[in-house]
């Protein structure tokens, strides 16, 4: 008799390497290209351009794909209504150790206060949850209210917009495979076309690249 193993979900290693169960973790591409996930980033404090695209956030702020929450918890801190949805339970755990105010769920899923966000963040990648940034966008243009703007992690100019298969890789072990997406700064402005949104602005801080797409 013969047995399969199956290989471990994209979400069981990302938890494993949050509980600090695998020093690192890794993207790795179907050509055999990979680079470490930044768990020390998104466990630590606020760098600057955090703080940059934070102070463009008008409550209430819905922070889309949370992880361990060191957006929505600064937020918070500021007396700004603000939430954090993720679907790791380990990542929303994490992030109420912290005192952040987060539910689990995914985007897709029915979001309380739905119309009337006054921004949302799509931060550390998080465009490319799903794999399909356009259907990603569309459903934040229902979410937010007219006017609010979608403030938007972006690769830096001359980078590509599309998807690919991922898997990740931590601790010796390596989860199926799973689809993302990448947005580029000069991709943007055609991904939102027929979304509900459009860019108003674009910008550079410390390095990394954003955009706040506002919803008409």
């Amino acid at each position: 008799m013969s047995t399969t193993t199956l290989a471990p979900s994209a979400l069981d290693l990302y938890a494993a390497a949050l509980s600090g169960e695998a020093p690192e973790l890794w993207a790795r591409r179907r050509d055999g290209s990979g680079s470490p996930l930044p768990l020390q980033c998104w466990l630590g404090p606020l760098t600057a351009a955090d703080e940059d695209v934070l102070a463009r956030a008008a409550a209430p702020v819905l922070d889309v794909g949370c992880g361990p929450g060191r957006h929505v918890l600064a937020l918070a801190q500021r007396g700004m209504l603000a939430l954090g949805i993720d679907i790791s339970s380990v990542a929303i755990a994490h992030a109420r150790r912290r005192g952040a105010p987060v539910v689990e769920a995914s985007v897709f899923d029915r979001i309380p206060s739905a119309g009337r966000w006054g921004s949302a963040l799509l931060l550390d990648g998080n465009v490319g949850i799903g794999g399909c940034p356009h259907t990603l966008l569309c459903r934040l243009a229902t979410l937010v209210a007219p006017g609010a703007a979608v403030l938007v992690e972006l690769d830096p100019p001359g980078a590509p917009t599309g998807s690919e298969e991922l898997r990740l890789e931590a601790g010796g072990r390596v989860s199926d495979w799973f689809t993302w997406a990448r947005v580029g700064v000069d991709g943007v402005a055609a991904l939102a076309a027929g979304t509900g949104l459009a860019v108003s602005d674009v910008w550079e801080a410390s390095g990394r690249w954003f955009a706040a797409l506002v919803a008409r």
